[in-house]
């Protein structure tokens, strides 16, 4: 892929602060606002952006890419490529692969991956726990130190709800500036075989509940934890009314908790599962619509930091099977900025700002990422994203650069679509299509 010598974006709304231009020379932005046209050299090429948005690059904090080990299902280099389209610069790939990320040589052998690829900056997610076991640290110093510098350890998909081993977690990132991003499911309340919200419906489809204080007992227990170690730590999939009641008192005391919430927990409820439908079947289960207002409120008003995918590939043999039997997981990178537009800017519970703050900025700093979420400022690496706020599209799974198709949003019509990602100055996607070395 080649780098654009020179780009002129002309008359963007500029992250929601009013039009502009920016001037992007040699993957930087060389200027922004009147004096951009003024500064380009000659040859420039020239994009006229009316009437579009244009963003930082997208940074999600929860992305499954499934290599190494489940390369049928995901990838790096098709996850980085759906990232791409979805209007991503940078993803966070969570550890629970084969061999787990529990070490700095498989770190770096993701970082690698994702260096070659190319579409999006992969930074590897590590491993709380050796194996995700939840017996035993995993090597946190040594992943830490290794090239691919791991700030976000979690055990994504099992819970840390060994009280001990996290606080011991949370002392030991404390000394790099790390972060502990948990899965919070007490397994005592909801074991492995509850596959949905616990409720009225869960009674009627015969299913095995997963109750709301499953989750918010250990945000309470976490939170407590990280008072008390002075660390931080960062709640995962938040999706319960309670779990948003937890964290604001917690932010009002001063404690270091970060929180996100998945596109899917924003939009979809329980009332999805009606039809046993095993595409809906995620983890946390999606749930009542009072516990989807809430979530979106506290997007809003920033008691949830962050909007993260938890995009999670599965092949068709995974998730075919009886709605209790199937896999846990859905599509998300290529249709996350689409849901939040649909169910947070068209709605006026956000602004294109606000987007900018919760998919990007926050995202990056919570990543420690530097070079990321920077915003739309002179100097800053051009990593962008120009998105047309006002496009309606139906989503069609056949045409996701992922290798699987368990997409919750086939069929639906959503507003707001990425027109063009851009990563220091490289176009990685355009309308949906990825730019190669061919393009």
């Amino acid at each position: 892929m080649s780098r654009t010598p020179a780009l002129l974006v002309r008359g963007a709304d500029l992250a929601g602060g009013g039009a502009g231009d920016v001037l992007v020379v040699d993957g930087t932005i060389r200027a922004v606002g009147t004096d951009a046209a003024a500064d380009a050299p000659a040859g420039v090429q020239r994009l006229d952006a009316d009437g579009l948005v244009l963003l930082p690059g997208l940074v999600d904090l929860h992305t499954h890419l499934r290599e190494p080990g489940r390369e049928d299902a995901e990838t790096i280099e098709t996850g980085s490529q759906a990232a791409a389209v979805g209007g991503f610069t940078a993803v966070l790939a969570m550890a629970n692969t084969t061999p787990v990320t529990d070490s700095a040589e498989v770190a770096e052998t993701v970082l690698d991956l994702g260096r070659r690829a190319g579409y999006v900056d992969v930074h590897p997610v590590g491993a709380v726990t050796k194996g995700l076991a939840g017996q035993e640290l995993a090597e946190l110093g040594l992943m830490a130190r290794s090239r691919a510098r791991v700030r976000v350890f979690s055990d994504d998909g099992r819970c840390v709800d060994d009280a001990r081993l996290m606080r011991r977690a949370l002392e030991y990132v404390k000394g790099f500036g790390g972060v502990v991003s948990q899965h919070a499911q007490d397994p005592r309340l909801a074991d492995g075989t509850a596959c949905c919200h616990e409720g009225e419906l869960s009674g009627r489809l015969g299913l095995p509940g997963w109750p709301a204080v499953a989750e918010e007992t250990v945000v309470a227990r976490d939170v407590m934890l990280a008072r008390h170690t002075g660390s931080r730590v960062h709640v995962a999939h938040v999706s319960t009314a309670g779990s948003v009641e937890v964290l604001r008192w917690a932010k009002a005391q001063g404690i270091a908790v970060t929180a996100e919430v998945t596109p899917h927990h924003l939009m979809l409820t329980e009332d999805e599962l009606a039809g046993y439908d095993p595409t809906f079947k995620v983890n946390p289960p999606l749930r009542p619509a009072e516990d989807t207002r809430a979530l979106r409120e506290a997007l809003a008003d920033g008691t949830i930091d962050a909007v993260a995918t938890d995009h999670a590939p599965h092949v068709r043999q995974d998730k075919e099977h009886a709605f209790a039997d199937a896999a846990f997981g859905m599509l998300g990178l290529e249709t996350a900025l689409p849901v939040v537009s649909t169910v947070m800017v068209a709605e006026g519970l956000m602004t294109w700002a606000d987007v900018a703050r919760t998919m990007s900025a926050t995202p990056a700093r919570i990543a420690g990422l530097t070079d990321q979420g920077r915003g739309l400022t002179t100097g800053a690496p051009a990593n962008l994203t120009l998105v047309d706020p006002t496009r309606s599209h139906t989503v069609d799974r056949a045409l996701s650069r992922s290798l699987s198709r368990n997409n919750p949003w086939h069929g639906r019509r959503l507003t707001g679509a990425v027109h063009l990602t851009m990563l220091r100055g490289q176009v990685t996607a355009r309308e949906g299509l990825v730019w190669g070395a061919t393009s």
